[in-house]
């Protein structure tokens, strides 16, 4: 009995650190302004079974980004991105957000999508309330780099948007 317990120890503390291990939401979002192209460059990492869950709102059944028919993955998370992640050249605007791919890596997805801007900008708004709708806690942090210049940003709720300059 003894030994059996000494054996069941280990296990449990390796399933009591994997339920620790993603006690946080937060997602990571690189932002990359491209003068030459007119358009914002963004890669936004997030937790897979949370971007699942987020996409699995409103659905009759659940979203699995490996196995639900990747057309239907694609419009779920620009219809996600549209309602969430507003990049605009004044507060309020929301310009067009086009998707240009969805890579897994470990536990974690990597979306990829550009927004064309008009003219050239000196600053941008940006409103990024991913996931706050299904985690209060949700932490969304901005990685910018623009003009040779890096910063980065917090959003979180009640902080939602948030104006970026360089």
């Amino acid at each position: 009995m003894t030994r059996r317990l000494f054996l069941l120890l280990p296990v449990a503390l390796l399933l009591s650190l994997a339920a620790w291990a993603h006690a946080y939401h937060a997602s990571i979002m690189e932002l990359r302004y491209n003068p030459q192209k007119l358009q914002v460059e963004v890669a936004l990492k997030l937790f897979s079974d949370d971007f699942e869950k987020a996409l699995s709102v409103g659905q009759s059944s659940a979203i699995s980004l490996d196995k639900s028919p990747k057309a239907q993955v694609n419009t779920l998370v620009l219809q996600l991105l549209r309602r969430s992640v507003q990049v605009g050249t004044k507060p309020g605007e929301a310009l067009p957000i086009t998707l240009m791919g969805i890579q897994h890596e470990h536990d974690s997805h990597w979306v990829y999508f550009t927004v064309k801007l008009a003219r050239p900008v000196q600053s941008l708004s940006l409103t990024h309330k991913l996931f706050l709708d299904v985690f209060p806690d949700q932490m969304n942090i901005v990685n910018l780099e623009a003009n040779g210049q890096k910063q980065s940003l917090l959003f979180r709720d009640g902080q939602e948007q948030q104006q970026l300059k360089w």
